[in-house]
């Protein structure tokens, strides 16, 4: 009889025992990605030291990047916690909007389509009648120093007589239309080192070599995402990644600006993805901006969830002339406004924990 008994338990035991060690291992792996995540992390960024328990109970954790040499270039990085998995977070930043929030001073934002025409851009005369679109139409009109347009560019704007219903007017809105419209075919064809300098008013400065020279002096950043960037517009030539395009009427300082960007993504092994979102033309405020982001699937409290790093670095003629306690505070206005949207990010697509 004991026999028996001993023989009825021994299968309940083997079976037990199978899942106690698949439990195990996957405990393990679990453990293994997260320290993965966290190891790959500390590889390229300044966050060297993430505790993902406590990163995820907090808000975005947001520092200075390494100092550059060029007295233009500002760098800020951050990283946080999201719920659900990488390929959900993508997915979300192609959604959202930012001209929903005032306070992003987002004013207008539209998609393209990889041919746009002046067509695509008729949102500007929907333009709200405040006080930086305001100073954009002055400074069209004028032909400002401080637009940034090529030569040949300018040659083309015509004050007209039209004045229009809107806050922009026929003529100013027409003239970016082209300007828009242009540019962007530019990027298509042949990426950031294609578009026209900046050389209406001053020393010729290029798009494409801003964008270089920001990569370069952040070497283990360029590493990183050397594949990704490679395939894009970002790097040499238009790429073989397909971008997102879009333009958006902004506030900078403010002065209003309209600005051309084009966002990219690419799934790797393991369920990680990185991101990247550039903005490869502005009409003032600063020359280029590029936002990366590295996204690592990783489980908290035994939920899917997602560790994002976010670099974000922009060259802009003001930053050149600031040094000391000027240069830091404009390091922290940039940290403070990145903090602002990406929470607003967060608590719009549900992306907090």
């Amino acid at each position: 009889m004991k026999t028996k008994m001993l023989n009825l338990r021994s299968p309940l035991l083997v079976r037990a025992g199978a899942l106690l060690i698949v439990l195990s291992v996957l405990r393990l792996e679990l453990a293994t990605a997260r320290a993965d995540a966290v190891s790959e992390l500390a590889s390229f960024s300044i966050f060297d030291k993430v505790d993902l328990a406590q990163l995820a109970k907090s808000d975005v954790k947001t520092a200075h990047g390494p100092p550059m040499s060029n007295p233009r270039f500002l760098a800020v990085q951050s990283c946080y916690v999201a719920a659900g998995a990488p390929a959900q977070q993508i997915e979300a930043l192609r959604r959202w909007d930012a001209t929903k929030h005032r306070e992003l001073k987002v004013f207008l934002h539209s998609d393209l389509p990889s041919n746009p025409g002046p067509a695509n851009f008729e949102k500007l005369r929907n333009a709200p009648g405040n006080a930086s679109v305001r100073s954009f139409v002055i400074a069209t009109q004028k032909l400002s120093s401080n637009l940034q347009i090529s030569k040949d560019e300018a040659k083309k704007f015509s004050a007209g007589t039209a004045g229009g219903g809107g806050s922009i007017p026929a003529p100013v809105a027409t003239f970016w239309a082209d300007v828009l419209s242009a540019r962007t075919k530019s990027f298509v064809s042949g990426g950031v080192s294609a578009q026209p300098p900046y050389d209406h008013a001053g020393p010729s400065v290029r798009p494409g070599d801003e964008l270089n020279g920001l990569l370069r002096e952040q070497g283990k950043i360029r590493n990183q995402f050397s594949t990704l960037l490679g395939a894009t517009g970002i790097g040499r030539g238009a790429g073989s990644l397909k971008p997102e395009l879009y333009w958006e009427l902004l506030d900078v300082d403010d002065q209003g600006v309209v600005t051309l960007g084009a966002s990219y993504s690419r799934g790797s092994g393991g369920g990680s993805y990185q991101a990247a979102d550039v903005l490869y033309y502005a009409s003032g405020g600063y020359y280029v901006g590029l936002t990366l982001y590295q996204m690592w699937p990783v489980t908290v409290e035994g939920k899917p969830s997602t560790l994002v790093w976010r670099g974000d670095m922009i060259s802009a003629a003001s930053l050149g002339s600031l040094h000391g306690v000027e240069r830091l505070g404009s390091e922290s206005v940039m940290m403070k406004n990145i903090t602002k949207a990406v929470t607003l990010f967060r608590r719009d697509t549900g992306g907090g924990r």
